[in-house]
């Protein structure tokens, strides 16, 4: 009888910034072992991604810090673009809740963030090696070794990249990213002003080819300036501290003030990895994708990464589903990435514009176009292809998140598979379906009377049941008891269970 290799945890998870945190609750939520390997012996203190979106806000919720979020986060509202004149060139964002029950777009302070994070993974026995340093990466047929840079070894089924730009992993693991060829150069200042202060929008871009600048929230408390390299500018030049306190001094930002909490240059680029798997090991994040940061989605689409990888992990584990099962990771990820990069460098374009001539034939076909109300950002591609039945209405999109007794549908019910109806006689009545559904996280969930979100929407799409994913994309809808039963029959053939008996009713 062949011997069984002794692991350490079922997933090694590398790099515990959000993207790895992240997934690090989701699998020990779901009873998956965990180890995450970090390089940096102590948490990073200063900040770095400034935005999130309402569907990352409904992940985190999941990972169990929605009730704390609101205390380091605050609403963006509208994003502007103007020149250097003051010409609004656009307007983007919605004020209110998005789809997924929170605000459309929200600013926060990382380490805040990142602070909720690891206190949640600790609570749940996530065994976090700080100071390691990963140096090599091997594999077989059963599992994964991580070798640190001291000696330190860790054994896994499965290791995911989480590891940033410049992935050491990626490197390792012979996964190497594509550039896109667009980057600039830009001086990031963070700061924290001295008393409190209006700005009115929140999120504004100065398309100015004098000096391209940003000013966004940073966080309750905090604000970012972002000041684009000139060509005249070495990099030396841009990044000191008097340079920035000089190019803050227009904004009425001063050290009598303010507080400058951190300065550096970084070098915004476009790239992602053709391929996010070898084997066994898997990437994440800025390990598998980066872009610009001006559609505010690069920490964003790493999280959603997180949260559509780690079921799939889990139900793999479990021998609930193939292996094969991972393989509609990068397939149901890579085209909203790809649409993301795009977008983010479509925006780069209008604010990277250091030629007078160009930008004022920019000022002039944009401005045209720029109306009263602020337009919406398109929207990320749904899933065409994978974990989804495509036959079925509104597969593959996300679906929203509504109320219960007056507070958050999840917190209430729960994340993971549900199938939520409007009709209490869709309830589970064939036991191996319901017994198979409960096995994969699954419940039904009858939407309350008073909600307006779920009713809104259901009465909308013209269906009666909704079964979501743990991600919160559908896997399909239906009207009536024998659809909603003939949806749970393909997800059960779909993830390799056995069809329920055709007279089964749906759970």
């Amino acid at each position: 009888m062949p011997a069984v290799t002794r692991v350490d945890a079922e997933v090694a998870v590398v790099g515990c910034g959000p993207v790895g945190m992240t997934l690090a609750i989701l699998l020990a939520q779901q009873g998956r072992s965990v180890v995450v390997a970090e390089r940096k012996p102590r948490p990073y203190p200063l900040p770095r991604a400034v935005h999130l979106d309402h569907e990352v806000a409904r992940i985190f919720q999941a990972c169990g810090i929605g009730g704390e979020l609101a205390r380091i986060t605050e609403p963006a509202g509208i994003y502007e673009w103007r020149n250097g004149r003051g010409t609004t060139l656009l307007r983007l964002g919605r004020v209110g809740a998005g789809a997924s029950g929170w605000p459309e777009s929200l600013m926060f302070h990382q380490p805040a963030l990142e602070a909720l994070l690891d206190r949640r993974a600790c609570r749940l026995g996530v065994d976090v090696r700080r100071g390691f340093e990963v140096t090599g990466l091997s594999q077989d047929g059963e599992s994964v070794t991580v070798r640190g840079a001291d000696g330190r070894v860790v054994r896994a089924r499965y290791a995911v990249g989480c590891d940033g730009a410049g992935s050491t992993v990626a490197t390792i693991a012979g996964l190497p990213a594509r550039d896109l060829g667009f980057c600039y150069d830009w001086l990031i200042a963070d700061v924290m002003l001295h008393e409190p202060r209006v700005f009115d929008p929140v999120n504004v871009q100065v398309c100015d080819p004098a000096r391209p600048t940003t000013a966004v929230s940073g966080g309750p408390g905090r604000r970012r300036w972002e000041f684009m390299r000139l060509d005249e500018e070495s990099l030396a030049e841009l990044n000191s501290e008097a340079r920035a306190w000089e190019l803050l001094e227009p904004w009425d930002v001063r050290p009598g003030n303010a507080t400058l909490e951190r300065h550096a240059v970084y070098t915004f680029g476009a790239r992602y990895t053709e391929k996010w798997r070898a084997g066994r090991v898997l990437l994440a994040g800025d390990a598998a994708h980066q872009m610009p940061p001006f559609a505010g989605q690069g920490m964003c689409g790493g999280i959603r990464d997180a949260a559509n990888l780690a079921w799939k992990l889990s139900l793999v584990r479990t021998g609930l589903a193939p292996g094969d099962l991972l393989g509609t990771y990068q397939a149901e990820r890579a085209p909203s990435v790809r649409h993301a990069i795009d977008f983010s460098v479509e925006l780069g374009k209008i604010i990277c514009m250091p030629d007078p001539a160009e930008a004022a034939q920019r000022d002039e076909a944009t401005a045209a176009l720029a109306g009263p109300e602020p337009a919406q950002a398109p929207p990320l591609p749904g899933i065409a292809a994978g974990v989804i039945d495509a036959s079925s209405p509104h597969a593959g999109s996300l679906f929203v998140q509504g109320t219960a007794g007056g507070r958050r549908f999840d917190d209430v019910h729960g994340a993971g598979w549900r199938l939520v109806t409007i009709d209490h006689d869709l309830a589970p009545l064939d036991p191996a379906a319901s017994s198979w559904f409960a096995a994969i996280g699954g419940r039904a969930v009858t939407v309350p009377g008073d909600d307006r979100v779920y009713r809104r929407w259901f009465a909308g799409h013209d269906v009666t049941a909704a079964r979501q994913r743990p991600d919160f994309y559908l896997y399909g809808t239906a009207g009536g008891r024998d659809g909603a039963a003939a949806l749970l029959d393909h997800l059960r053939t779909r993830l390799g269970a056995p069809a329920a008996p055709p007279e089964g009713a749906c759970p």
